[in-house]
């Protein structure tokens, strides 16, 4: 290829509409969060908090490279004699200046906002979709870290985990896969614990799908008679207690479930009955399986469509996968040695991921497909190129700089093919972990 055919070839994907990325997060927020967490840059610097902010996200849009060349690409310094770059201990400095709470802070309002748009778009039967789940991050092997999260003990074979880890819990708009809230603490804080702070988050008018680890009485209970017309869904447990109260049709009932003992002590304040509806169904190559829900009436909301609906909670999942797998570069851990550095950037992940399935849910209505049949690697690859390419100057401290895509002219890398609902792919344990012990530590023998 001659070089003026890679140029203009190159020139499709240096485009200049660079602004509409950048007005996802309104300037206003970015200082909103940092007045309203006391972190509002007073002294002249050349980062000023509110492109550290930026610096924070920059960091998760651009995995592989380091903060130095993050600040460069971003230009995100304020010029001096010279063009001087930025030493690594100032970016350092800076992070801590910065903390956790602003980055925090703009997650928080940002994505409630974003999320109940979105979620408001993509209804099913008036209600907002929603989803949440629990997972994992494994952070960076320190001191400091391993005393504030801790991790996995051992258990005779794999004799613990290898990294200190976190615990999160996210709640989702599954449809469009956009992050509403988000919530992690150490490993040993259960998935249910750290729950019981995210329900306060769900709207009105909603339906969450969840996992069945989240059926807990206390929390389910207070989700339905703390808000207006707020429902979930989810799998019942082998060991919950059912009576059937009223049959509705074929395989859907009207339940009560029967609370324990222990339940009832712990929370005296529980209602005497806690009526569900249960549905019985099977897919094929799977095990029989029953959903319990709070939609209790068959003529508003079909059993079928209940059945088709909870397998989006796999949406989730998949979210989660887009993080660890695309954005994180399925690399051992994120790069923070510190536990404040841990949260904040943990934050800035959440960020940088609603930012960039905005731009796809922009992408999906401009192809006329559902947003889930964008793809994220793609979409990320595309943007991460473009940043990297990109040499123009910022147009206003704080903001992101850079040319970034405009997706919509590469709609044929982005469209996924649709999904094939007759796959079939029961969960099987495909390798078997290593029975062979862990190296003990230096100066101990083996036994």
């Amino acid at each position: 290829m001659h070089l003026d055919d890679a140029l203009s070839v190159l020139s499709e994907f240096v485009p200049a509409d660079i602004e509409r990325f950048r007005r996802h997060i309104d300037p206003a927020f970015i200082e909103e969060a940092l007045m309203a967490t006391g972190t509002a840059t007073v002294r002249r610097r050349r980062l000023p908090a509110e492109q550290v902010l930026w610096l924070v996200i920059g960091m998760a849009l651009l995995r592989n490279e380091s903060m130095e060349r993050v600040v460069s690409w971003l230009d995100l310094a304020l010029p001096t004699p010279g063009r001087q770059p930025v030493a690594k201990s100032a970016l350092t400095q800076a992070r801590q200046r910065l903390g956790e709470d602003p980055v925090a802070y703009l997650f928080a309002i940002t994505a409630a906002m974003w999320a109940a748009e979105s979620a408001a778009k993509h209804r099913w039967r008036d209600l907002a979709v929603y989803g949440a789940d629990g997972s994992t991050l494994r952070v960076p092997d320190s001191a400091a870290n391993w005393k504030a999260f801790g991790g996995q003990p051992g258990n005779g074979v794999r004799n613990g985990s290898a990294y200190p880890t976190v615990r999160l819990v996210a709640v989702m708009a599954l449809r469009s896969h956009v992050l509403s809230a988000l919530v992690f603490g150490d490993y040993h804080t259960g998935e249910t614990t750290l729950w019981k702070n995210l329900w306060d988050e769900l709207p009105d008018n909603s339906l969450t799908l969840l996992d069945r680890n989240f059926l807990v009485a206390a929390h389910l209970t207070q989700l339905e008679h703390s808000g207006h017309n707020r429902h979930w869904l989810t799998r019942a447990k082998k060991t919950t207690r059912i009576k059937r109260i009223r049959r509705l049709g074929i395989n859907d009932q009207l339940v009560e479930i029967m609370l324990s003992e222990n339940t009832r002590r712990l929370h005296p304040d529980l209602p005497e009955t806690w009526m569900a509806r249960q549905i019985c169904y099977r897919r094929k190559g799977f095990r029989p399986a029953t959903l319990l829900t709070s939609l209790v009436d068959p003529d508003a909301y079909p059993a079928a469509e209940i059945v088709a609906l909870y397998h989006e909670r796999w949406e989730l999942e998949l979210g989660y996968d887009e993080i660890k797998t695309q954005m994180l570069a399925r690399e051992e851990t994120i790069r923070s040695r510190t536990p404040i550095g841990v949260r904040q950037e943990i934050w800035g992940i959440a960020v940088a991921y609603n930012l960039v399935r905005r731009e796809m849910e922009r992408a999906a209505d401009i192809a006329g497909v559902e947003p889930t049949r964008i793809s994220f690697a793609n979409a990320l690859s595309l943007i991460r190129y473009t940043l990297l390419l990109s040499s123009t100057p910022p147009l206003a401290p704080g903001r992101i700089p850079g040319r970034l895509l405009d997706l919509q002219h590469h709609l044929k890398l982005l469209v996924l093919p649709p999904r094939r609902p007759d796959r079939s792919y029961p969960r099987a344990v495909k390798i078997k972990m290593s029975n062979y012990r862990r190296n003990p530590p230096s100066g101990r023998g083996r036994k």
